[in-house]
């Protein structure tokens, strides 16, 4: 928390931190049923979508909550769903689960295919025209307040400062926004949501993670099957790492290529990037692309931990929404409509607080409002299958978790009750040479590829003369400890080629090549001395993403 100090002052009623479907939907909610309400969004990227990503098979159910006639206004999204099959993948073989087996909890009645970037950008234009005030490249790096006190707006990050610190030409001061009420929107492990569960101790659970990687190709109309969904289980990853795949054949010919791995992964030289290489070899997916085209490339992480993992959503002047608070539902692979609810729930709480005259304190019905539109009653539902997962592994995990999901259908409850997690992600990590060492084959440039190819498909725009926005608490942590302990695993699980151990007069040393950030927060997560720090950078820095 800072204070304002000589900082030029803005006031506004209510104040979103992050314009993706959690923040744009509360924001357009504020404006819908309270007209009179000043709403401002800020949002860090450069244009609204440019850091958003996201498979996307959307649940219509929560655009149909916001904007029943989102179909007649022209909403962006792509084919509706005509085919959804599970498989389960080893090495040479591809096995489909039958429709008839799947527990309901894994269905998308009326899903369609969307780039998650091209529906913000128009959730944006829908805010706009109700008079929402949308700030991008604005990144908010503090909270205002003082002490254990109330969250009263953000401060917003300075511009023009030099790798050192110093002001540069042109340099502009951060601003302060106030506002009444604060809603975080960040996404998953945002900077402010992580430092206020922990300030406000909000943490019911560990949350979990996975990191989402995603390519976008563009293939052959006559492999091209508008509408038809896959997912994959087992292939690449072992049986004791979870996680999974994505095939969608959205419109124009796109096909959405996807893998997610759990970041409570075990081995310390596996690398998530390339598991993913190695999934598209698979004799399943590899024929799509043999001629096709990859024209886009990104990766972000996603919150796993379920309904164990949600904090305390309520804080002194504001509360948590979407991914920052938590609302994907890991077994299904959907999150856009929770995202969506959550701020419709979070705005009418707001907007009841600010009628009665309050501003600044806890709002005590916010959690209610938000978990009544259906996420409860969802998440609560699948609970038990991540813990399943982690537990037992992929092949027994997705055995009982079927059984779990099936009692739950069929009789109302579980036959568990509420599983824990084990602890947080990076706890998971054992030393090398407890596990097999893994080692993976070079891009071959035509199905798969290396880091660097692939970042810049992902339109990175960094000034390399600005302070890096990833901290370490202690700069010999990564030598000193996580190199004989873990081999250093930073340039295993960054999937953009930010770190790299390299030598330097015959002693090795930790380098970070912040302009390759793709902002997916893996390091905040993974490392496993917590020795990492995600901060914004100065805003409009970082990807700039096209259609994903």
């Amino acid at each position: 928390m800072a204070e304002a100090g000589s900082r030029e002052t803005l006031s506004t009623d209510v104040l979103i931190v992050g314009a993706g479907p959690s923040g744009l939907a509360a924001a357009i909610r504020l404006k819908q049923r309270h007209p009179e309400l000043a709403v401002t969004v800020v949002e860090k990227a450069a244009e609204l979508g440019g850091h958003i990503l996201s498979g996307a098979v959307m649940d219509p159910r929560g655009l149909d909550a916001l904007i029943p006639d989102w179909r007649l206004k022209g909403a962006p999204v792509g084919p509706d769903v005509t085919t959804d099959t599970y498989h389960f993948l080893t090495a040479k073989a591809d096995f489909a689960f039958p429709h008839a087996l799947l527990p309901p909890q894994l269905k998308t009645p009326g899903g369609v295919i969307a780039s998650l970037g091209n529906l913000v950008r128009w959730l944006g234009e829908q805010a706009t025209e109700l008079g929402v005030d949308i700030f991008p490249m604005t990144a908010a790096i503090d909270v205002l307040g003082g002490g254990a006190g109330p969250v009263r707006g953000i401060i917003t990050g300075d511009l023009g400062r030099d790798a050192a610190g110093n002001p540069k030409p042109g340099f502009a001061e951060g601003i302060a926004l106030e506002a009444k009420y604060t809603l975080i929107a960040e996404g998953a492990r945002g900077s402010l949501a992580k430092a206020i569960i922990a300030d406000y101790q909000l943490e019911q659970q560990p949350q979990k993670y996975g990191l989402g990687i995603k390519e976008v190709w563009q293939i052959p109309a006559e492999r091209h099957r508008p509408g038809t969904v896959d997912h994959y289980l087992g292939f690449p990853l072992d049986n004791a790492t979870s996680g999974g795949g994505f095939v969608y054949h959205a419109e124009d010919r796109k096909l959405y290529v996807g893998l997610v791995t759990y970041l409570d992964y075990a081995n310390p030289t596996l690398s998530p990037f390339d598991e993913f290489q190695r999934f598209k070899t698979h004799k399943s997916i590899a024929p799509l692309l043999e001629g096709a085209s990859r024209i886009s490339y990104g990766a972000r992480a996603v919150t796993a931990g379920g309904w164990q993992s949600i904090p305390s959503l309520a804080f002194a002047g504001g509360g948590l929404i979407g991914c920052a608070a938590g609302f994907m539902n890991a077994p299904r692979l959907k999150a856009i409509h929770n995202a969506i609810l959550s701020g419709i729930g979070a705005a009418d709480a707001v907007a009841a607080a600010i009628a009665q005259g309050r501003q600044h304190d806890v709002i005590a019905d916010f959690a209610e409002r938000i978990m009544q539109t259906g996420i409860a009653e969802e998440l609560q539902a699948v609970r038990n299958v991540k813990p399943l997962w982690s537990r037992l592994g992929t092949m027994l995990g997705v055995l009982a978790s079927g059984v779990e999901l099936w009692a739950v259908a069929l009789l109302g409850r579980s036959l568990l009750g509420t599983l824990s997690h084990r602890g947080p992600d990076h706890a998971g990590l054992k030393p090398k040479g407890e596990l097999p060492a893994l080692t993976y084959a070079r891009a071959d440039g035509k199905i798969t590829y290396d880091r660097a190819s692939s970042v810049y498909l992902a339109n990175l725009a960094h000034d390399e003369d600005q302070p890096v926005h990833l901290k370490l608490a202690d700069p010999a942590v990564p030598i000193r400890d996580n190199l004989p302990r873990y081999g250093e695993p930073a340039p295993l699980y960054c999937p953009a080629g930010v770190y790299e151990v390299a030598e330097a007069g015959g002693t090795p040393v930790f380098r970070i090549h912040a302009a390759n950030c793709v902002h997916c927060k893996t390091c905040d997560i993974k490392d496993p001395a917590q020795n990492i720090t995600w901060v914004p950078p100065e805003g409009g820095s970082g990807p700039n993403y096209s259609g994903m």
